[in-house]
């Protein structure tokens, strides 16, 4: 393991960051180093993963090249609040991608849950995972994030893009530095889930496929409608023929086309 470079910004906000070339997964990584040390606020990046995974246990694949990244955080919120963490890393994704890259919208755009959309396509994509550990039974959340850099993968269900597809070679350890000082910002703006509101704005005005036809698979079954955009808890609005249905996690279709992630 040895010493990583975050920005100035997250530095002073209590954050560090471990690089390792080859790991099977960063989320279980960041765990143990929550498990073991009592690490909080700390980044692992890795050049490659092995085994990285994605939402209901997706594998993600992982070559050097990408950017591959989980965060701990020791009791960031109350439990019931930590769904809100995938609205906040949502945006820093956005922020240091527009910042690294000067993409902006309708190219970059976020969609519900938890991608990061360029040009209709699967650019990023991200997991949180909450446990409770060590004797206290403390509450710790793990977030999980690969953004396509130089590469995408070719076997997905979804189109999926990359960096390099629309602005060339983009340096992997640049977009780091970029994004571990957006979360920083974002992570004080959500203030604990108290400012909610204002990340929940923000993420709305950077939103895919609002006022559009959507689809949601549900565990159940699907619903079809009209997407709404958000309740206060950041729950997804489904406008359909007998009325407006509130979601709390499903996957998203867009215009009714089988691009979900």
């Amino acid at each position: 393991m040895e010493s990583g470079t975050i920005s100035q910004e997250a530095r002073k906000a209590g954050f560090d960051v471990v690089v390792l070339a080859t790991t099977a997964s960063t989320n279980d990584v960041a765990l143990e180093q929550a498990v073991s040390r009592g690490a909080d606020r700390l980044w692992v990046v890795a050049r490659e993963q092995t085994k990285g995974r994605g939402r209901h246990g997706r594998q993600w694949a992982s070559p050097p090249g990408n950017l591959y990244a989980s965060l701990v955080l020791r009791e960031p919120c109350e439990p019931p609040a930590a769904p809100q963490l995938g609205f906040v890393a949502g945006l820093a994704l956005h922020d240091a991608v527009a910042g690294v890259t000067g993409l902006t919208a309708p190219r970059l755009a976020l969609k519900w849950p938890n991608d990061l959309l360029m040009d209709g396509g699967k650019l990023s994509g991200l997991i949180l995972e909450g446990h409770r550990i060590g004797p206290d039974m403390c509450f710790a959340v793990v977030i999980g994030m690969g953004l396509n850099v130089a590469h995408k993968p070719t076997d997905t269900p979804y189109p999926a893009r990359c960096l390099a597809e629309a602005v060339g070679a983009v340096d992997v350890g640049e977009v780091f530095r970029a994004l571990s000082s957006s979360f920083a910002d974002r992570l004080a703006q959500w203030e604990r889930g108290r400012g909610f509101a204002r990340t929940r704005e923000a993420w709305l005005s950077r939103a895919a496929g609002i006022g559009g036809r959507a689809r949601v698979r549900l565990p159940g079954g699907e619903l079809t409608g009209t997407f709404a955009g958000l309740d206060a808890a950041g729950r997804l609005l489904l406008d359909g023929p007998d009325g407006r249905r509130t979601i709390d996690a499903g996957d998203l279709y867009l215009g009714l086309s089988d691009t979900a992630s």
